[in-house]
């Protein structure tokens, strides 16, 4: 979860980098209409059905710009929502509600919209023992956000950056000279407690990578019948993933096949935001 301490320790250089992004110098807008600080409230509207998620970056974001705020959530991350919901009331100084709205939205449209399109994507794999994972494909400066609402969509995390784990891709491969050479260097480099995981396009590819005793061996857009001769190759005696051209229309397909994991580049790259507002701002009196 993003919250507490390991909120302020991994999270809030992110949050301030953005404001700083969007206020180099000064908020001209806000200052020109609100020469003094005023506290005010706004209200936080969905717009469309979605699953919401963010809602504690939405609100640390205001805290970084006034301490004093507040705000009265009415759902949690992981709640579907609807079309008109009021999500939550923000109450700070006007100043802060003015000059943080646009990055606190843009951080709680884009997380709902992977979790909401996770969760369309993993409802495809219910029933089957196939684990939905995510991958690398993240906007820049945004990995900790998507990556935690790929989990609330209900998937599950691959790596999170290169220091988690060893995955020999193409180049890898061809920087080492073949996959048992590349496995015989990453198995004597890696600590012992590392799996080592092994892209492979091909039949041949992957017979070479059981025999090099690979951990997890990629299946990298195969069709499904190479895909089926593969895992029915394997046998158990490595695990599998299905990567390269997953679409939510394929999976049950995948599924079907066996493999262990599948995972999917368009949970984080293709995700289309869910529209929400920041309205009806007000001055308390």
């Amino acid at each position: 979860m993003i919250n507490g301490v390991t909120m302020k320790i991994n999270i809030d250089d992110y949050i301030l980098n953005t404001l700083k992004e969007d206020i180099t110098s000064e908020d001209v807008s806000t200052n020109a209409v609100m020469p003094e600080c005023k506290r005010g409230t706004a209200e936080l509207i969905c717009k469309q059905d979605g699953v919401i998620c963010g809602l504690d970056i939405f609100e640390r974001t205001f805290k970084l710009l006034d301490e004093t705020s507040c705000f009265e959530r009415r759902f949690i991350d992981g709640d579907d929502v609807k079309k008109g919901d009021l999500l939550g009331i923000i109450t700070a100084d006007i100043k802060a509600i003015l000059s943080g709205e646009r990055t606190a939205l843009n951080y709680l449209q884009r997380m709902s919209a992977i979790a909401t399109i996770t969760r369309e994507y993993n409802e495809e794999l219910r029933g089957f023992k196939t684990v939905l994972l995510d991958t690398r494909k993240t906007t820049p400066n945004m990995r900790p956000f998507e990556k935690y609402a790929v989990t609330v969509g209900g998937a599950t995390n691959h790596r999170y950056n290169l220091s988690d784990g060893v995955l020999l891709k193409d180049n890898h491969i061809g920087a080492a000279g073949s996959i048992t050479k590349a496995i015989e260097m990453a198995r004597a480099y890696a600590p012992f407690v590392r799996k080592i995981e092994i892209e492979t396009e091909t039949l041949e590819q992957v017979e070479e990578a059981l025999s090099a005793g690979a951990d997890i061996i990629m299946l990298d857009n195969m069709d499904n019948e190479t895909m089926r001769r593969a895992v029915k190759m394997i046998d158990g005696k490595a695990q599998t993933e299905c990567s390269g051209n997953v679409t939510k229309q394929r999976l049950k397909e995948i599924a079907e096949i066996g493999v262990d994991y599948v995972s999917c580049g368009a949970l984080t790259h293709s995700a289309q935001i869910i529209d929400i507002s920041l309205k009806n701002l007000k001055p308390i009196e």
